[in-house]
């Protein structure tokens, strides 16, 4: 694992998914789980979501519809919470998922819209 690349992963993680969470999961993480934590850290956050070729905006709407798709419920409330904090709208949301409908099933977008609406009331929005 590269300690530079860890850091600026860490970094975007917390911007996009808010320290408290991110923090508790690094916490939290025992012998057991620390390398997963590294692993998606490092990967994920760094060599991913820090690369150039698309902003913020843009991948959190990816991962709404790649979570959806997969049927990630507990995932897919984190990327909400995130793609908040990328600035995307409820309204955006909505669209997402409304397409998400017709490429991933129906039951599956209906599962994401009763996750997004609890997320939505966790939030206050």
């Amino acid at each position: 694992m590269s300690k530079e690349a860890f850091e600026k992963g860490l970094k975007t993680r917390r911007e996009v998914l808010g320290s408290e969470y991110v923090d508790n999961s690094i916490k939290n993480a025992g012998e057991f789980n620390m390398p997963m934590q590294e692993l998606v850290t490092e990967f994920a956050w760094n060599a991913i979501w820090n690369r150039p070729g698309l902003d913020r905006r843009s991948r959190s709407m990816i991962n709404l519809a790649m979570l959806t798709a997969l049927n990630r419920p507990h995932e897919l409330k984190l990327h909400l919470k995130g793609a908040i904090n990328n600035g995307l709208t409820k309204d955006e949301i909505r669209e997402i998922l409304m397409q998400t409908a017709i490429y991933c099933g129906v039951p599956a977008a209906i599962d994401s819209f009763r996750c997004a609406k609890e997320v939505f009331a966790e939030m206050g929005i």
